[in-house]
Order: structure tokens, then sequence, then C-alpha cells
């Protein structure tokens, strides 16, 4: 197996610090082929069956005209739009936005906020110091009745009404919902109450799995970026699978060979991501979100953990090191080589400093990210790297849909459904049950 390949140009993953070759005897590899093969054929045949249109929307443009419209509405005389969700109704975007913060063009693009908790009175403090006047909101939620989302929108409409713009209203909030009957949908039933524009959120695109529809194309295009293009870098991921092509091009189903691999070796407690840029920061946020939700059911799963290089080598990488030899890590690297500040030569005389002097940040940042994956090999951790030339709409986009396949491969080969998530309902209901129990003043 070929483990250094190139995925549509957008990334390299290299997964050989990962497995010996000679530590996988013939029959658990044949077995764990075969599980890869029976997943594979399962996802090609429900894709195709419309199951999964969190994959198919790669291959879409048509539901781009709504999101366009509505950031056009927003966009107008903006200052500042702030973007309300929670969970997989908000990562996403925020991983997006992130990781193209440089490429903003800050003369033209409005400020970005985003609020995913509720956190009173911080976040009533933080919309009172914008001006009401030239502030959006984009209001998200699936179901609809997410409480935390609920409140938010009151929220923005309360404001709007203390400073004379209540029956502007539709000038300032955008809602992005599914499209189901209002008695069914209280946020689609606020925004029909006040002539809200809405946006339709696909009923069949769960949360976590969000970020290539509207719940991520729409907020895309608020920061400047092309949502094509995110489609087009996570179409050139999922086209090998559905091709039937050899395993040597579909990355995302040689990395969850390798995760089931290594679970029949050794107990697999955490998968680790660090990224080395806090660009790369919210992606990990998104990706443990997924991994977790997706894949911790019925006494299995092991725990996400998001680690920033090189900031992170100062505070956990002793424990991966010399702690419990437990994880899989993925370390993400970027081509930082050469760029940056740059230390004068002069500096090489003071102490300590030759090493620094006439090299750039960019070069420290390499050799960093380098040192941390082969030091983890070195010491028997079973590590595999990502490298990225360039954060782009389309590695963005390509490591998406790879982490989602990813996800879904691993769900699949483990008997597990990874698109539902039913133990959180029990603490839904006893929040509702608590609601209920006090008075409303």
């Amino acid at each position: 197996m070929n483990d250094l390949a190139f995925c549509g140009t957008t990334y390299v993953q290299n997964l050989n610090r990962c497995i010996d070759e000679g530590t996988i005897d013939a029959d658990m590899r044949s077995e764990i082929e075969r599980e890869l093969e029976l997943s594979l054929n399962r996802l090609r045949r429900e894709f195709y069956e419309g199951r999964h249109p969190c994959l198919g929307v790669a291959f879409r443009q048509d539901d781009l005209r709504a999101c366009r419209e509505a950031a056009d509405i927003l966009m107008d005389g903006a200052e500042d739009i702030v973007i309300f969700g929670t969970g997989g109704s908000s990562l996403g975007a925020q991983a997006i936005s992130q990781a193209m913060l440089l490429h903003r063009n800050r003369m033209t693009v409005p400020r970005i906020h985003f609020f995913d908790n509720l956190e009173t009175p911080w976040m009533e403090r933080a919309l009172s110091e914008m001006d009401p006047p030239h502030t959006r909101y984009l209001v998200v939620s699936k179901s609809g009745s997410t409480p935390e989302v609920l409140f938010q929108l009151i929220l923005a409409l309360d404001t709007l009404k203390r400073a004379g713009l209540e029956n502007r209203a539709r000038k300032h909030i955008v809602v992005l919902t599914e499209p189901t009957a209002e008695k069914d949908n209280p946020l689609r039933a606020i925004a029909a109450l006040h002539d809200l524009v809405v946006v339709d959120h696909h009923p069949d695109i769960g949360g976590r799995y969000s970020v290539l529809s509207s719940v991520g194309s729409l907020p895309a295009l608020l920061f400047g970026m092309d949502p094509v293009r995110i489609r087009e870098g996570a179409a050139s991921v999922l086209q090998p699978l559905l091709g039937e092509r050899d395993i040597e091009d579909m990355e995302p189903a040689k990395a969850a060979f390798t995760y089931l691999a290594l679970e029949k070796r050794r107990p697999i407690n955490s998968v680790v991501m660090m990224p080395y840029s806090s660009r790369l920061r919210l992606l990990a946020a998104w990706f443990q979100q997924l991994w977790a939700e997706s894949l911790g059911k019925n006494g299995q799963g092991s725990q996400p953990v998001t680690a920033i290089g090189p900031v992170d080598q100062h505070s956990q990488l002793q424990l991966y090191l010399d702690g419990p030899d437990d994880k899989l890590y993925t370390v993400m690297m970027l081509n930082t080589r050469g760029r940056g500040l740059r230390i004068p030569k002069g500096y090489a005389n003071l102490p300590k400093l030759e090493l620094l002097a006439g090299r750039t940040i960019g070069d420290m940042t390499d050799c960093q990210q380098r040192a941390t994956a082969e030091t983890l090999a070195s010491r028997g951790r079973p590590v595999r790297t990502f490298f990225l030339d360039k954060v782009d709409e389309r590695t963005l986009g390509a490591l998406f849909m790879h982490f989602m396949l990813e996800t879904i491969l691993v769900g699949y080969m483990k008997g597990i459904n990874p698109f539902d998530q039913p133990a959180v309902e029990l603490s839904k209901e006893l929040t509702r049950k608590y609601m209920g129990e006090i008075p409303p003043q």
C-alpha cells in the first residue's frame, strides 16, 4: 500500500508510522479488508439510493441561490454579523471562518461574531456594544426547537425592538431551519410572525454532517469564500470511493482500515488531532464532535482530543510520549518553510540565537511539526500525518469530506450507526422537565 498519495492535490496523508507491515498477519489483514469492502459497498449503495445527502451535496449547486440571496440581505449595510447556533449548526462554519481568516478583505467583509453558547450576561453585553442599525443576525437550528437558539433569536428581536427597528426585522435577521410545519418548528413560527427570510435546512442532513450544506455555505459567503470550491474539494475525495477505485485512491478508506487494524492490536482510548496552525484549531474541534457523537455508542468509541502545535508541545506532549500507549495521533502539517518574519543574521552572535538567526518563523514551525511526528513514532506511538501545501476552500472541503467518510466507514466496520445520537435524549428531556418546574414570570 502506497500511503503517501495526494488526494485531489489538496492534502497528503501518510500512514506509514501507524502500523509496521510485519505486525499484521495475513488472516487479520484479510478480515479487515473484507469488513472494509462490505462497508464501502454499503456506503455506495446507500449513496446512490439517496440516503446520504450530507455527502451528495458536494455535487450540488442548486441550493446555493437561496444562500446567496440571504447573504446579500445580511451583508447589506452590515458592520457586524452575528451567527447564532450551537454544535453542528455552528462548528463547521466556525472552522471555515478561522481557517480562511488570512484571506478576508477587512475593508469589505463585516465583523463576524459566533455565539454558540448561552452565557448571560456576557452575550447580552456583547450585543449591546454593536450598533443595531448596522448589525445583522443569522439564526441556525435544524429542528427549529433548539432552546439555546430560540433564546438567542428572541434576544436579537428584543435588541431591534429597543432600537426602534422592530418593523425592519426582515432586513436584519435570516433564519436557517428545516422546512417542517410551524406547529413543530418554533423557530419557523417566530420567523413567520416577524416576516423573516427563511433558508431551508435539508431535513435529512444531521448537524455534525452539515458543514457542506447551506449551514456552512451561507456563512462561507459572508466570509467572502466560494462554497462551490469547498464542495469541489469535497467531491475530489468522494469521487474515488463512488467509482469503486482501488483502495490506493481512497484516503478515507485507508484511514479506516488503519484504525481498525490498530484496535485489533492495542487499546485505542483516544484519538488526538494536532494541527500545526491555530487556523485549524476549530477544524479539530469540528472533528471532535463528529467522531464523539458518531462513534461513542454501545460501550464503544474513543475520546477525540484536540491539541495545537507548537503550543501544546509545552502542555500535552510529555503525556503523549511517556504516558499510556493508548492513543492514535494525527499531526497536520502546513507548508510553512521560509514564511514569516526572518531573524537577521546579525543576532547569531547572541547566546542561543545561532540556530534562529537567518531563519523564519515558518522554518521553526516546519522543524517542530516534523520533530513531533518523528518523536512520537520513535516511542512506538501510532502517528499519521497530513501535509497541506495551503489552506484554501478546496483543501477545507477535502478535509471535511475525508473525516466524514472515515468516521462513517469506521462506524460501519464496527457495527455502529454513525448518524444517530440516542444517549443524549435523556438530558434533553430532563432539561425540558426542569424548565417546566420554573414558574414563568
